[in-house]
């Protein structure tokens, strides 16, 4: 984050002047020691804890969970739709020519519909933020993770 003086953000490797009219030259921020910037007026402001923006709005301002669960739940019908669309080939020749679709494409698909259909019920039931980003950031396999996605 920057530095700071009277409220403006000073750059390192420019000049600049006080609200008084001393002027510092762009080697300020080696030249000068850490009392001496204190004793200008000049602070320096960390950078905000990083945070993840789908699901707060600051670093400790979570979103309204029922704001968010809809956008995943949107994002497991695209993953859904992704994984179907592979295999969406065998229904339109079945519909087409009456050829069969083979079991396992068959089992697949109902595999994906089904993972689906519990990805979204496991989102619907978190019943906040945080328990939310815990779902969908636990590692598939571990206790508390999503349904998995089936195997192709």
């Amino acid at each position: 984050m920057p530095y700071m003086l009277d409220g403006r953000q000073l750059r390192v490797g420019r000049p600049f002047k006080t609200s008084d009219g001393v002027s510092y030259s762009q080697l300020w921020s080696t030249q000068l020691t850490a009392e001496e910037k204190t004793a200008i007026g000049i602070t320096y402001e960390a950078d905000p804890a990083p945070f993840d923006s789908l699901y707060y709005t600051s670093p400790n301002t979570p979103r309204d969970v029922d704001e968010i669960k809809p956008i995943l739940i949107k994002q497991q019908k695209d993953t859904a739709a992704s994984m179907l669309y592979k295999t969406d080939w065998y229904v339109t020749r079945k519909a087409e020519t009456d050829t069969a679709i083979p079991s396992a494409v068959t089992t697949f698909r109902a595999a994906v519909r089904t993972a689906c259909t519990a990805r979204e019920g496991e989102i619907t039931a978190a019943a906040n933020t945080a328990a939310l980003e815990t779902l969908m950031n636990t590692a598939p396999g571990q206790s508390g993770a999503l349904t998995q996605w089936p195997e192709e």
